[in-house]
C-alpha cells in the first residue's frame, strides 16, 4: 500500500534518514519503533509530505508520490495524525469533523448559487457521517462544546475521527498513545483493531510496547535513520541489536 524506497534526508547536516527503505503492508498494521533521534518522526514526516526526500522515493499503490504536499496525498487517500493533536480550538468538535469533509460543492461560489439542492444533500451526509463517527468515538456528547475543552486523549480520539472524514486508505498514527490515560489507550486500540478489521491499514510510532505488540501485525525497528531489523513483534524484540540500539552502544 505504502512504500519508502532508499530515501534519505538530512537536517541541519545530520542524516536523519539514511537509505530508509520499508513496506506497509495494504489491510495492515504495521509499527515503528526505535529509540529518540533514530529517524521515525522524519519519516513520517516525509511519508506525509510535510518534507521531500533528498533521495529515494515515496510509493502509494506504486505510484510515485514523493515530495507531494499534504492535501494532494489525502484526496490520494494517505493521512496522518500528530503526536500532539492539532484540533481547531475555538471551533466545536462537531464543525472540526464538518471542515475535514472533502470536495463539498458548497466550497465553490457557483455550487453554492447554482446546485443548492446538491450542496443540501452534501451537507446532510457530512452531518450524518460526522455523528456517526462522533457516536463511534464516544465524542458524541461533545459535539456542541469547542475542541479545545477535551482532555488529551479525547483530542487523539477526535484528530483520528477527523481523519475518517477524509475517507483514508491509509492512516500514519504518530504516538496516538502519548499523554493518554490507560482507559483511552483501551478504546483506542479497540478502534483501531476495527478500523484494520474493516480493511484500513496503518503505520504507527508508538513508544508504548504493549500497544504495538497487540496491535501490530509487522514491525520495524529503526536505528540511525534506517530500519535495523523487521518481522513480528516477539522476533523483533528478542533481536540483541534491539536491545542495545535501544539501549545505547554497538551490538556484540
Amino acid at each position: 500500500m505504502l512504500q519508502a524506497d532508499h530515501i534519505s534526508k538530512r537536517l541541519g547536516g545530520i542524516a536523519a534518514l539514511s537509505h530508509c527503505s520499508l513496506v506497509i503492508g495494504k489491510g495492515l498494521v504495521t509499527g515503528i519503533i526505535g529509540p529518540n533521534g533514530a529517524g521515525k518522526s522524519t519519516l513520517f514526516n516525509v511519508l506525509g509530505g510535510l518534507m521531500a526526500p533528498d533521495q529515494g522515493r515515496v510509493l502509494l499503490e506504486g505510484r510515485d508520490v514523493s515530495g507531494l504536499p499534504p492535501h494532494r496525498l489525502a484526496a490520494l487517500g494517505l493521512v496522518r495524525t500528530f503526536q500532539i493533536a492539532r484540533d481547531l480550538a475555538e471551533l466545536t468538535v462537531l464543525e472540526n469533523l464538518l471542515l475535514a469533509r472533502p470536495s463539498q460543492t458548497g466550497e465553490s461560489l457557483l455550487g453554492a448559487l447554482f446546485r443548492p439542492a446538491r450542496v443540501r444533500q452534501e451537507e446532510r451526509e457530512a452531518l450524518q457521517k460526522a455523528s456517526a463517527l462522533l457516536g463511534r468515538f464516544g465524542l458524541l456528547q461533545h459535539a456542541d462544546a469547542p475542541a479545545r475543552s477535551l482532555s488529551g486523549g479525547q483530542k487523539k480520539l477526535l484528530e483520528l475521527a477527523r481523519a475518517l472524514m477524509l475517507e483514508p486508505k491509509v492512516i500514519l498514527l504518530d504516538e496516538p498513545a502519548a499523554g493518554v490515560s490507560p482507559v483511552m489507550v483501551r478504546g483506542l486500540a479497540r478502534i483501531i483493531g476495527e478500523l484494520r478489521s474493516e480493511g484500513l491499514t496503518f503505520a504507527i510510532i508508538e513508544h508504548d510496547m504493549d500497544l504495538i505488540a497487540e496491535l501490530c501485525d509487522h514491525v520495524y525497528v529503526m536505528a540511525e535513520g534506517t530500519p535495523l531489523t523487521a518481522g513480528r513483534f516477539a522476533e523483533v524484540t528478542a533481536d540483541r541489536r534491539v536491545v542495545q540500539a535501544y539501549l545505547g552502544g554497538m551490538a556484540p
